[in-house]
C-alpha cells in the first residue's frame, strides 16, 4: 500500500500534464490565451512593421530575416506575451494593427525596399572594384553587380572573364582539349609557328685596288685600313758584365765534382766497396739486342732474319713442324699474387654476456630437439639419473625394502657416468702430433697474408743465453734467415710472416737484456746449449768464440755498452733461406758470400749504419 494520498478531484497524471502545458515555453508569465489565428495575425503584423521601418529609415541595409514562427499546438491554456515592435532609426515605434493579409500598398512598399537594397549592393560593389564602373557599350546590357563574398564565393575579376563570342564548334571539335593561346612550355614552343628569318645585312665589297700590296687574307678583311706599319730595326744587345766569368766558374765546379767522384770511387774500390758500383753499372748498362727475337725464332729455319729472303714458303708456317696450328690452346689460369694475401673476415667479437646468451639458446634448442625425438619414439628416453642425494626421492619403495642393494647400484651408475665422461674428454683431446700439425697450419695461414724481413745489428753477440734466444725463437716462429758473427759486430737477418716478424722484433729490441750476462751454469748444461744448433748449423759457442775480440785475449767480454738496433724491415716476395742458421764470417767477402747476391747490400748497410741519436749529436757538435 502506498503511503501517498491520491490527488483529489481527478487523476494525478492528467493534472501534471495540464500543469506543464499551461507553462509558457519562453518563461514568460501566463496571460490571456490566444488562438492559432490570432498568433498568425500577430506574426504578420510584426513582419509588416519591420518592412515599414526599413522604408522609413532608408539605410540601405538588408533586413535581418526573422525566424519562422513555430507551429502552435491548439491548446486552450497556451499563453504568449505580445512581442514589442522593433525600434526605427528615428527612435520611435512602428504601430501596427493585426490584419488578416497584405494590402496592395504594402506590396508596393516591399518592392520599393527590394529595389533600394539592390542599389545599395551595386554601390558597394563599385566602391570595392573600380573596374565595375566602366560604361556599358551600346547594344550590350550593363553587367550585373558581382556578388561579394569570401572563399569559393568570391567573384572573378571582370578582366579575367572571357567576353569574346564563342565560335561555333562541330561535334568532333567539341571534345578536343583547349589549346593555349601562347607557348608556355617547350612542348608548345615546338608547335609554335616559326618566325620569319631576319634579313642579313649586305656588306659592300672591299676594293682591292686601293692597296695592291696587301695579302689575300688581309684584302678580305673589311677592318684593314691603309699600308702596314713601318718596320722597326733591331737594337744592340750588350752582354752583362761577368756573364762569361760565371759560365767559366760553373764549368770549373763541374770539373771539380767529377774529380771528387773519381776519387771517392777509387777509395771505395780500395776499401772493398766496389761491388755496389759494379752492380750499379751493370744495371745502368743495357744489353745489346739479340739476333733473333724469341717469338720469331720458332718460325725461322736457320734462326736468323736472313731466312726472310728465301720466301714465305721456306718458313715454318704451313708445315708439320710449325708452331702455328689450327687448334686453340687455352692457357692454364695462374692465380694472381695478391689472391693468396686476401685476409678473411673475422667473426663478430661477442661480449661475455652475449656468449652466455648464445650458449644458453643453443643448449635449449638441442634439448628441445631431443625431447621431440623422444616423444616421436625415434630415440629411447634417458634413464633416471640417480645419486646418493636423491636416492630416497627416486627409488622410494625399493630403497626402503633393500637399501644396501640400491646403494650399491647407485654407486655403480655414478662410477659408470664418470668413466664415460672422462672417456669422451680423452677422445676429444688432441694428440701431440695433431697439436703440432694445428700449430703448423696456423703458421702457414699467417704466411699466406704476406712475407716480411728484418735486419738487426748487435754490437756483441758472445753471450750463450743471447745466442740461444735468437736462434730458438726464430725456429719456434717459423722464421728463416742467418746470424753472421763478425769480429766487429753481428748481423741477424730473419724472414717470415708479418705477425712473427713483429714478435721477433719485440724480442730483439725489448725483451732481451743485452747488457746482462747469463748466469753461471754447469759444463753439461753449457755443452747442451752449444750443441743444440747441430754441427751442420755451426751454432755452437765454441766455434763462434774464436772470431770475437774477447776470445783472443781470453778475458770475458764486457756487455756494458752492448745493444741491438733495427737496420731495416720491409716486405719481400719469396724466402731466400730454407732455415735459420748461424754462420761465422771473419771477413766482409765471406759474409757477402753467405748472404748471396740478392742480400749482399744488407751487409754494407748494416756495417755503415749509425743510429739517429749519433747523427743528432754529431750535428750539434759541428
Amino acid at each position: 500500500m502506498s503511503s501517498k494520498r491520491p490527488l483529489e478531484g481527478g487523476d494525478a497524471s492528467v493534472a501534471k500534464k495540464l500543469k506543464s502545458d499551461a507553462t509558457p515555453a519562453n518563461g514568460s508569465k501566463p496571460g490571456t490565451p490566444l488562438s492559432a489565428q490570432d498568433l498568425i495575425a500577430q506574426k504578420r503584423a510584426e513582419i509588416a512593421a519591420k518592412l515599414a521601418a526599413m522604408k522609413q529609415g532608408g539605410s540601405g541595409l538588408a533586413p535581418a530575416p526573422s525566424p519562422s514562427p513555430a507551429p502552435a499546438r491548439p491548446s486552450p491554456v497556451v499563453t504568449a506575451a505580445p512581442s514589442p515592435a522593433p525600434s526605427t532609426p528615428t527612435g520611435g515605434r512602428a504601430e501596427h494593427s493585426p490584419s488578416p493579409g497584405l494590402d496592395p500598398d504594402l506590396a508596393r512598399r516591399v518592392a520599393e525596399a527590394k529595389r533600394r537594397v539592390a542599389e545599395a549592393q551595386s554601390k558597394l560593389a563599385v566602391k570595392d572594384n573600380p573596374y565595375m564602373s566602366l560604361p556599358a557599350k551600346k547594344g550590350r546590357p550593363a553587367p550585373e553587380p558581382a556578388q561579394q563574398g569570401a572563399g569559393l564565393k568570391m567573384a572573378a575579376h571582370p578582366l579575367l572573364l572571357d567576353t569574346a563570342p564563342s565560335a561555333p564548334q562541330s561535334k568532333k571539335d567539341r571534345y578536343k582539349p583547349m589549346q593555349p593561346k601562347f607557348a608556355t612550355i617547350k612542348a608548345n614552343i615546338r608547335n609554335a609557328p616559326t618566325p620569319p628569318p631576319a634579313p642579313t645585312p649586305v656588306i659592300a665589297p672591299v676594293e682591292t685596288s686601293s692597296n695592291p700590296y696587301a695579302a689575300a687574307a688581309a684584302a678580305k678583311d673589311p677592318v684593314f685600313e691603309g699600308a702596314p706599319k713601318e718596320r722597326m730595326g733591331r737594337n744592340f744587345r750588350f752582354n752583362q758584365k761577368g756573364k762569361y766569368i760565371a759560365l767559366a766558374n760553373q764549368m770549373r765546379q763541374e770539373a771539380q765534382l767529377e774529380e771528387l767522384k773519381q776519387r771517392i770511387a777509387e777509395s771505395a774500390r780500395k776499401a772493398g766497396l766496389d761491388t755496389e758500383f759494379e752492380t750499379l753499372e751493370k744495371n745502368i748498362r743495357r744489353e745489346a739486342p739479340p739476333d733473333v727475337e724469341w717469338w720469331d725464332a720458332a718460325l725461322l729455319p736457320n734462326k736468323t732474319y736472313d731466312d726472310l729472303s728465301l720466301g714465305f714458303e721456306r718458313l715454318n708456317i704451313r708445315n708439320e713442324s710449325s708452331p702455328i696450328t689450327i687448334y686453340v690452346q687455352h692457357p692454364i689460369p695462374i692465380p694472381a699474387p695478391g689472391d693468396k694475401n686476401k685476409s678473411q673476415l673475422k667473426p663478430l667479437k661477442l661480449t661475455k654476456k652475449e656468449q652466455k646468451k648464445m650458449r644458453k639458446q643453443r643448449r635449449q634448442a638441442e634439448l628441445q630437439d631431443k625431447r621431440d625425438r623422444i616423444r616421436m619414439g625415434l630415440i629411447p628416453p634417458d634413464p633416471p639419473k640417480v645419486r646418493l642425494a636423491n636416492l630416497m626421492k627416486v627409488l622410494t619403495s625399493d630403497a626402503v625394502q633393500d637399501p644396501t642393494k640400491v646403494e650399491a647400484r647407485v654407486r655403480r651408475e655414478v662410477a659408470m657416468r664418470k668413466h664415460q665422461h672422462e672417456k669422451m674428454n680423452a677422445e676429444r683431446k688432441l694428440t701431440d702430433e695433431q697439436r703440432r700439425e694445428k700449430i703448423e697450419i696456423k703458421k702457414a695461414e699467417e704466411e699466406k697474408k704476406g712475407l716480411c724481413a728484418a735486419v738487426f745489428k748487435v754490437k756483441t753477440l758472445s753471450d750463450p743465453s743471447h745466442r740461444f734466444k735468437v736462434r730458438k725463437n726464430a725456429e719456434q716462429m717459423n722464421l728463416t734467415g742467418v746470424c753472421i758473427f763478425h769480429p766487429s759486430f753481428s748481423m741477424v737477418y730473419v724472414e717470415g710472416a708479418a705477425k712473427f716478424i713483429r714478435n721477433y722484433k719485440r724480442l730483439m729490441l725489448h725483451r732481451i737484456q743485452w747488457t746482462v750476462a747469463a748466469r753461471a751454469r754447469a759444463d753439461d748444461d753449457v755443452a747442451t746449449d752449444e750443441e743444440g744448433g747441430g754441427e751442420g748449423e755451426e751454432g755452437g759457442r765454441a766455434k763462434s768464440r774464436a772470431f770475437t775480440p774477447a776470445a783472443e785475449d781470453g778475458a770475458p767480454v764486457s756487455l756494458e755498452d752492448n745493444k741491438c738496433e733495427l737496420v731495416w724491415e720491409g716486405q719481400i716476395r719469396d724466402r731466400v733461406f730454407s732455415n735459420f742458421k748461424p754462420k761465422s764470417c771473419p771477413t766482409d767477402s765471406a759474409a757477402k758470400e753467405v748472404l748471396g747476391s740478392k742480400l749482399a747490400g744488407y751487409w754494407d748497410q748494416t756495417k755503415n749504419y749509425r743510429p739517429p741519436e749519433d747523427d743528432i749529436l754529431s750535428s750539434l757538435i759541428v
